[in-house]
């Protein structure tokens, strides 16, 4: 799912995500609700006639920027209380809030407000962490929501195993039309991902969908789609795009390199990309280095079409039997990217979650 958190896919129209085989999108009702506001939104028809897709909606709760935004937020029983990153103006969202500010913007898929720790966060935090989103999670059933909006649920748990299965287990017993697993890629070693994302797909059931927030590098999607799961966001895709980089079957591509300067043909071979159908490398790669902002819409444009090309292909394989064949061969050359990236991120939660204590 492309990521349109205020309403709108970075530098592209609906049009572009239409042409590029986008079936679904993520909003975010946190922001969405501070700006514009649920009511105008719901005057304008809902949140698909308000920015023009006639597609799938997913609205993410506002759980992650509970946490991204450590430093303004309170955490209660009741539900979260923050100044908004706007104006400093003062807010509570609780779960039956959240899924209010849902049900008036008329997504198709609502997400339980849930509460998300860095990945080394201390055990009893995670505990409780864990805990406060289950017992959300069963008050967002409780409240009203839109008719024919599925509801999502959320394991958390960070990268302790016992913790997810023990989250997964207790949501599973619930009428949730999907469940999600966040808390994950948010900075954590790819060795604590897998086992703790085997252990959250363990306790739900094969019957209904299940939801891996955040992820979005291609050897990553397709290690989460060999573990089971069925959906995908992140705003990856689009920030690289944007600042320059673009994913190729050897890795990602930096189109400021020098080397494209004069390359003829298209960014990727075999890419049927509006991008590379229309465009020459070397014109991309000029763009990028005059900054113009056509560039950043067609770095995106092919970034997102290599992700859901590559999904597409990997359900083809399942349907004929053979994914592990097509596991094994669809990056075969490709080549992952610094882990410092991580690390940085890891530390970037960290210093927000320090925060948040000292206050």
């Amino acid at each position: 799912m492309p990521v349109g958190t205020q309403a709108t896919v970075k530098a592209l129209a609906p049009s572009d995500l239409r042409q590029l085989g986008a079936q679904c999108i993520l909003s975010n009702t946190y922001h969405l609700w501070l700006r514009p506001g649920e009511d105008l939104i719901q005057r304008a028809g809902g949140i698909h006639a308000f920015m023009g897709w006639d597609g799938a909606i997913l609205t993410d709760s506002g759980g992650f920027q509970i946490m991204s935004l450590a430093r303004l937020v309170d955490i209660t029983e009741q539900g979260a209380t923050f100044s908004s990153h706007l104006d400093g103006e003062v807010h509570v969202l609780t779960p039956e809030r959240a899924m209010q500010v849902q049900e008036a913007l008329g997504s198709d898929i609502a997400m339980v407000l849930d509460v998300c720790s860095p990945p080394d966060a201390p055990r009893s935090e995670l505990v409780e962490a864990m805990e406060r989103t289950t017992r959300w999670a069963y008050r967002s059933l409780e409240a009203a929501h839109a008719a024919g909006q599925a509801v999502f649920a959320i394991v958390q748990g960070g990268v302790d195993v016992d913790l997810r299965h023990i989250s997964a287990s207790q949501l599973a017993l619930g009428p949730f039309d999907g469940f999600a697993i966040g808390g994950l890629s948010v900075g954590e070693s790819r060795s604590e991902t897998w086992p703790a994302l085997d252990a959250a797909i363990e306790g739900l059931p094969a019957a209904k969908p299940r939801y891996l927030m955040g992820v979005g590098a291609p050897d990553d999607v397709l290690e989460a789609i060999a573990r089971g799961v069925d959906m995908f966001d992140c705003v990856l895709p689009t920030r690289l795009g944007r600042n320059g980089a673009v994913f190729h079957e050897h890795g990602r591509l930096d189109l400021r390199d020098s080397k494209l300067v004069a390359q003829n043909g298209p960014l990727m071979e075999g890419c049927d990309c509006f991008t590379c159908t229309h465009f020459e490398a070397g014109y991309i790669s000029y763009l990028f280095r005059c900054r113009e902002e056509l560039g950043y819409r067609l770095a995106s444009i092919h970034n997102l079409r290599f992700l859901i090309r590559l999904v597409a292909r990997a359900r083809q394989a399942i349907r004929a039997g053979a994914f592990d064949d097509f596991m094994r061969t669809a990056l075969q050359r490709w080549h992952r990217p610094n882990e410092n990236a991580g690390r940085l991120n890891r530390a970037r939660f960290r210093r927000a979650h320090e925060s948040a204590m000292d206050n």
